[in-house]
């Protein structure tokens, strides 16, 4: 059986630890597709803490935008695929000075991508709508983005969980039993 699986929720709010447990349990051959890009000391630090908690028997992609061509790549090699995650993709989307119309379209292939893919994929976002409205456009522009971006692949996905304070919660199907 495929799962086509979306995890959303609060920063820190246990998403990838829940999404990452879904996985190992989904399949034994695991990709984990990453967004994010090792661009200071920090961040560094945070993917290398984050591939030491997932272990080697974790392959790891990184691709920050073209994730569509890589779900592609990877599917037939694999048995699950974690993308983590899409607020990552929105900012990279972004700062490669895309129109708010290539990121949606984007966003669309992705999520057709998703459905159509013939292995289960577990997708991570954070919910970035929860929160005040931002002071100023870029930060608005990318909330609105993010959350247009969020409602796409909830649409497409069979089940939905948000974590919250590490307790996930079905709002789409219901809790997988993997």
């Amino acid at each position: 059986m495929s799962y086509k699986i979306f995890v959303t929720g609060g920063c820190r709010s246990g998403k990838s630890d829940y999404a990452q447990g879904l996985a190992d349990r989904i399949g034994k051959k695991k990709v984990y597709l990453a967004t994010s890009q090792a661009l200071d000391d920090e961040m560094r630090a945070r993917i290398k803490s984050h591939q030491e908690k997932r272990g080697p028997e974790w392959e790891t992609c990184e691709e920050p935008i073209e994730v569509v061509d890589a779900l592609k790549k990877l599917a037939p090699e694999t048995d699950v695929i974690m993308l983590d995650c899409m607020t990552l993709w929105t900012t990279n989307c972004l700062l490669a000075e895309m129109s708010d119309e290539e990121i949606l379209q984007r966003a669309n292939a992705l999520a057709q991508a998703f459905v159509a893919c013939p292995v289960s994929v577990v997708i991570v976002s954070n919910e970035v709508g929860l929160g005040i409205v931002p002071d100023n456009k870029l930060a608005r522009r990318f909330r609105d983005l993010a959350g247009a971006v969020n409602q796409k692949i909830a649409a497409a996905a069979d089940d939905v969980i948000l974590s919250v304070s590490g307790i996930p919660v079905a709002i789409k199907g219901s809790l997988p039993k993997i």
